[in-house]
């Protein structure tokens, strides 16, 4: 819950409405980059498959609406646009004739994997004409996490994907349990229930990830910004609370772990337990926090979890969890006995599927917003804010048109 006070309050007041701090009904055309967002942001790399899924044989994937062919070659996997420019047929239907190429399994157009380039159109003899005038489009791959990344822009320059990723898992070598689900509903519907303030503590209390945990009734929070992250801030976590007319009510229980005496931001009930020293060193102002474009990073005191939220399309998206521990060699074992014996299925299975669920049903909007919504706000201001930054700066850069003219 967000309790803004003094010279906060003040701006809040000051602050334009798109900016997200108004209380109640909420106009989406506040956030037009947002709102215009159903499929995606583009500039930007997003995970879409386990790296061992993807091999010498082609593989279709959709990512912000595109139909995308990924095949791996010499180790190197290779991303293009999943239609021949010929009669429109998908590439990932061909194969391999020729090292370092894609056949359309139609005519035999032959594409060149690292460029686009027709190479060859093999029903039309070695001297057709046609080679040298038909550039496939091709997208940007790299491999991190046992994941493959694609990056969709709009013609810029492919940025290395490491200045995108958390940055603590650049700098640091880590070992990750990883799970992706193919799941219905709109990619922001996930985000904003995965940086969501108020949700955790009463969707998920019945979970059995959170079993023997308390969890707090309601907390007061802020939102601070350090980087291109926003994080929410625990400022004091109420464990019960006497309602007016109604009575108490607590999402504690005899056999759950009794609550910590001070609040921590390392982990959503404070906990007990010594902070692994890499995450100790990271200096998180809050436990929960969120990036474009759709990233969000829960801290736990001995691993942090990461989900992604990629859009395949305007109703579908996936879900990617990883969950990084900070260690190697031989320590690395317990950390996947614990996961693969029951963390993917608690965590990345019965918990993150209570969130799925909610995802699915939910059809806003219209919405009617409450104070813990501020963490969903300054989610959709940051979104929008970080929108039009890139966009006037493919304007400057002659990428994108100039924006149309504004006025009476």
């Amino acid at each position: 819950m967000s309790v803004p006070t003094g010279e906060e309050t003040e701006s809040a007041r000051r602050r334009p409405a798109r900016r997200g701090r108004l209380p109640g009904r909420q106009d989406w055309s506040s956030w037009p980059h947002y709102q215009a967002a159903a499929a995606g942001f583009r500039g930007y790399w997003y995970p879409v498959v386990h790296s061992s899924r993807v091999t010498g044989r082609p593989r279709q994937i959709t990512l912000l609406g595109e139909k995308i062919v990924l095949l791996r070659d010499g180790g190197t996997v290779y991303a293009l646009k999943d239609r021949c420019p010929h009669r429109g047929v998908p590439l990932s239907q061909g194969g391999q004739q020729f090292p370092g190429t894609i056949s359309c399994p139609y005519h035999g157009w032959t594409f060149d994997l690292r460029t686009g380039g027709l190479r060859a159109a093999i029903t039309d003899g070695p001297a057709s004409p046609i080679c040298g005038k038909v550039t496939q489009p091709t997208y940007g791959t790299a491999e991190r996490l046992g994941m493959v990344w694609v990056f969709i822009g709009d013609g810029e320059e492919v940025p290395p994907i490491d200045g995108q990723l958390p940055e603590e898992l650049v700098d640091n070598p880590a070992v990750v349990g990883s799970r992706i689900q193919h799941r219905p509903g709109n990619w922001r519907f996930a985000c904003e229930n995965g940086y969501d303030e108020g949700h955790a503590k009463y969707l998920h209390r019945t979970a059995l990830w959170r079993l023997f945990k308390a969890m707090p009734v309601w907390n007061e929070t802020r939102i601070v910004r350090r980087g291109r992250w926003i994080y929410r801030v625990q400022d004091k976590q109420h464990w019960e609370a006497d309602f007016p007319g109604l009575g108490k009510w607590s999402n504690q229980a005899w056999f759950k772990m009794k609550p910590p005496k001070e609040v921590g931001n390392i982990g959503n009930t404070g906990g007990h337990r010594a902070v692994d020293p890499v995450i100790a060193a990271q200096d998180y102002p809050g436990f929960a926090s969120v990036s474009m474009p759709g990233v969000l990073r829960i801290v736990y005191p001995t691993f942090v979890h990461y989900e992604f939220y990629v859009p395949v399309d305007e109703d579908r998206h996936l879900y990617v969890g990883a969950l990084a521990g900070f260690r190697q060699g031989i320590r690395t074992l317990p950390f996947y006995v614990k996961y693969l014996g029951f963390v993917r299925w608690l965590f990345h299975g019965q918990f993150s599927g209570q969130d799925r669920w909610m995802v699915e049903v939910t059809d806003a909007p219209p919405e009617r917003l409450y104070r813990p919504d501020d963490s969903l706000l300054r989610w959709r201001g940051l979104a929008e804010d970080t929108t039009e930054a890139r966009a006037e700066r493919l304007r400057g850069e002659g990428i994108l048109p100039a924006a149309p003219p504004t006025g009476n």
